[in-house]
This record gives structure tokens, sequence and C-alpha cells, in this order.
């Protein structure tokens, strides 16, 4: 069943709704990334981090592919940068006004 683009759009906005995977998103800004090297440089348990890769491949925020025993991830579209970099600016700017 194909998702109604709101929902599709609400869906990537939680799933970009967490710290550790605003990390990871932002980690894979440089390129892709096997979950094993993502584990040691965020700093997560490996357990931690496949919950955080599940929800955003489900999103469509991410998409993965096995080569071998490796499971590597990606940005499915750059776009997903330019709605962190909107919202950081926002929020900088929101702080900026409640001082």
């Amino acid at each position: 069943m194909k998702r109604q683009p709101i929902n599709q759009q609400a869906l990537m906005l939680a799933a970009l709704a967490h710290p550790n995977r605003i990390r990871i998103v932002e980690e894979l800004r440089a390129g892709m990334k096997c979950n094993c090297e993502l584990a040691p440089i965020l700093n997560l348990e490996q357990s931690n981090l496949s919950r955080h890769l599940k929800i955003l491949v489900q999103a469509g925020v991410l998409i993965s592919w096995k080569d071998g025993v490796r499971v590597n991830f990606k940005v499915a579209n750059d776009e997903i940068f330019s709605v962190l970099d909107l919202a950081l600016k926002i929020a900088g700017e929101d702080v900026h006004e409640t001082h």
C-alpha cells in the first residue's frame, strides 16, 4: 500500500526527531558507511545503533544494502541535509530570540 505524501512526510520527520538519528544522518553526509564503522564513531552500542538505523530506513531517510557480512547505509536523498540545515538555522534563531 502506497503511503500518502503527508503521512510519508510525518514519518520522515518523526524518524529525524531523535539526536542519535540526526547524528547518524550527519555522519553519512560524507558518504556511505557500514554499521560497523558507525558504532564506534557515534559511540553507540550495536543494538542501539541498529534500532535507530531501522527507523531511518523504514522512514525512507536511509537506504541499506549488504556487501558480504557488511551492511552499508547511505542517505536516500541528499535533500535531507537541507532539512537538517534549515532545522539547525531555525533552532539557532529561536535560541537568540528567547534571550
